[in-house]
C-alpha cells in the first residue's frame, strides 16, 4: 500500500470518526435517561405554572376591562404589547428536520428565561407574583439541564427587559402584568406539548 492511499484511508476513518461524533440524534433511545428526567421535570413545573396563573392574575389585576379570556383581548390592548416593549415568547413547533430538537429546547430555554425576566421585573413593584419567578427559575434549570445532557448548542442571547422604563403609572402596569401573564399561559400550553413531544415521540435525524 502506497503512502497516498494510506493517507486517504486515514483520513476517511478520522472523518468517518468525526461524523459519527457529530451526528444529530436519531431517537430518544439515543439519548441519556437524564435527558427524560430533566423533560419530566420540566413538564411538572410548565403544568404547575399554568394551574397557579388564574390564582395569581385574580391577586394581582384588578383594572376593569381585563381579564384572562381571550375572547376579550382588543386592539388597543395589542397596541399596549408594543408600547410597552414586551417582547413575543419564540415560537415552538412540533419536532421536524427543520425544527431540529436543538433549536426546540434553545427556544424552551430562551422563553422561560424571557418570562423570568419580565416578572422580575414586574415582581419588584407588584407582590403576588414572586412564586411564578421562581418557579421560572427552576423551569430554566431543568431546562438548561437537557440541554446539557444532550450537548445541544446554547448561543442564545438573554433577553434585553427595559420594561421599568416604559411603565408611567398604575394603568401601563396593569396592563403590563395582564399581558405576561396571558402570554406566560400561552408559552407555557406550547412548552407542555413540545415537553410531551420530546419525552414520547422518536426524533428524526
Amino acid at each position: 500500500m502506497n503512502t497516498f492511499i494510506i493517507v486517504v484511508v486515514l483520513l476517511q476513518q478520522y472523518l468517518f470518526a468525526d461524523l459519527v461524533r457529530s451526528a444529530p440524534l436519531g431517537s430518544l433511545s439515543d439519548l441519556p435517561p437524564s435527558f427524560r428526567e430533566a423533560a419530566e421535570r420540566a413538564k411538572t413545573l410548565a403544568e404547575k405554572i399554568l394551574n397557579d396563573i388564574p390564582a395569581v392574575y385574580s391577586t394581582t389585576v384588578h383594572t376593569e376591562g381585563l381579564t384572562l379570556d381571550p375572547s376579550t383581548q382588543t386592539a388597543n390592548l395589542q397596541m399596549m404589547v408594543t408600547s410597552l416593549g414586551i417582547p413575543a415568547a419564540p415560537v415552538l413547533k412540533p419536532l421536524s428536520e427543520r425544527f431540529t430538537l436543538d433549536t426546540c429546547v434553545s427556544r424552551m430555554s430562551a422563553g422561560s428565561r424571557l418570562y423570568q425576566g419580565l416578572l422580575g421585573v414586574l415582581s419588584r413593584r407588584q407582590s403576588g407574583l414572586s412564586d411564578l419567578h421562581a418557579d421560572l427559575r427552576d423551569l430554566l434549570t431543568h431546562i438548561n439541564k437537557m440541554k446539557e445532557v444532550a450537548q445541544l448548542s446554547s448561543g442564545e442571547e438573554d433577553p434585553n427587559h427595559s420594561l421599568d422604563l416604559t411603565l408611567h403609572g398604575s394603568y401601563d402596569f396593569q396592563v403590563a402584568v395582564h399581558l405576561t401573564l396571558t402570554q406566560l399561559r400561552s408559552f407555557c400550553h406550547d412548552l407542555m406539548r413540545s415537553l410531551r413531544a420530546v419525552t414520547s415521540h422518536r426524533i428524526r435525524a
